[in-house]
């Protein structure tokens, strides 16, 4: 038999549930800090099998958030992937300013030694969870690094295989011995690897334009996703993206306006709209400003005036705008 353990909220006092699934999640994978609305009385199941190095584990629970922090990372990491497939229910993951939501289907990928936050959603969340040491990953840390944050679908391709060798040993672990455990592990971080791999490779195989286009989109796609940061700037941008700004200038050069010029236009798109809508008659305009990434509200009006030939006071009340 493999080694095998489960842990069943139900067994545990009300009062203890959450604190017990706490500690059974940081020593699953790593230290986190766990919040859920439900935590007076939490919900959660999980079926920890060994597999020699590598450990998966089929799980259910409710409303949870998961955050493992730069502090938490300092005080443990123990260096590994955890790859997860979403089998039911809804989940969003943020990697600092970077975030991706996941439905049925899907797999998505953390390292311990980067920081995150997971929710899920208001319903149950059934997945398969696996814990891979980094060393026994044969890929290159830069491909791996490549597909954190992507969506990697368990229901084509390399995917599909990788999710139905989970599914299978999940629902039937009694035909291993504890001696098989080892050679599964070798099994099943061979599929990752070609999961990961074939998101690397179908990147690179594109031409060279259009990685240039999906690239910009990506980019374009991040900043409308930050505009309310006021430290969104073209270092940062680059910096997230792994390019050097002088990349990201040219990106922007086939687009016919800067990074900055870019970035401050879709700011003031997002203003405009909102001082012209009914709903937003209330908050002041300072509010409003700094929602899109313009602390200063000095600095706010200028460009308004500069982009639309009047102060944004003046565009709220005009009746024609609203």
């Amino acid at each position: 038999m493999l080694r095998e353990s489960v842990f069943r909220s139900e067994d545990l006092p009300p009062e203890d549930r959450f604190g017990a699934w706490r500690e059974r999640m940081s020593s699953t994978h790593a230290p986190m800090r766990l919040e859920s609305a439900r935590a007076a009385d939490f919900y959660a199941w999980q079926r920890l099998i060994g597999l020699g190095p590598v450990s998966m584990w089929p799980a259910r629970f409710e409303q949870l958030v998961f955050l493992r922090t730069p502090k938490l990372i300092r005080q443990d990491d123990p260096e590994v992937y955890h790859l997860s497939l979403l089998r039911d229910g809804a989940a969003g993951v943020s990697w600092g300013r970077e975030e991706n939501t996941y439905g049925s289907g899907d797999f998505h990928l953390n390292d311990s030694s980067r920081p995150y936050e997971i929710w899920t959603g208001e319903g149950r969340i059934s997945s398969v969870g696996i814990e891979i040491p980094k060393v026994l990953l044969p890929l290159p840390a830069r491909t791996v690094d490549r597909a954190v944050g992507r969506h990697l679908s368990g229901r084509v391709g390399p995917g599909a295989l990788l999710a139905h060798f989970l599914t299978q040993l999940a629902a039937d672990t009694g035909a291993y011995r504890f001696s098989d455990g080892p050679r599964l592990a070798t099994v099943l971080a061979d599929l990752v690897a070609a999961l990961l791999a074939h998101v690397a490779e179908d990147e690179a195989a594109q031409p060279p334009e259009t990685r240039t286009r999906v690239l910009t989109l990506r980019v374009k796609a991040f900043i409308r996703q930050n505009l309310h940061d006021p430290e969104l700037t073209p270092g940062l941008v680059a910096d997230r993206h792994h390019i050097s700004r002088g990349y990201l200038h040219r990106l922007f050069r086939g687009e016919g306006e800067t990074v900055a010029a870019y970035i401050r236009r879709e700011r003031l798109q997002g203003a405009h709209r909102d001082l012209a809508d009914p709903a937003h008659a209330a908050t002041p305009v300072h509010v409003i400003a700094a929602r899109w990434g313009f602390p200063r509200a000095a600095e706010f009006t200028r460009a308004f005036r500069t982009a639309y030939g009047m102060p944004p006071t003046e565009h709220r009340f005009r009746p024609h705008e609203v």
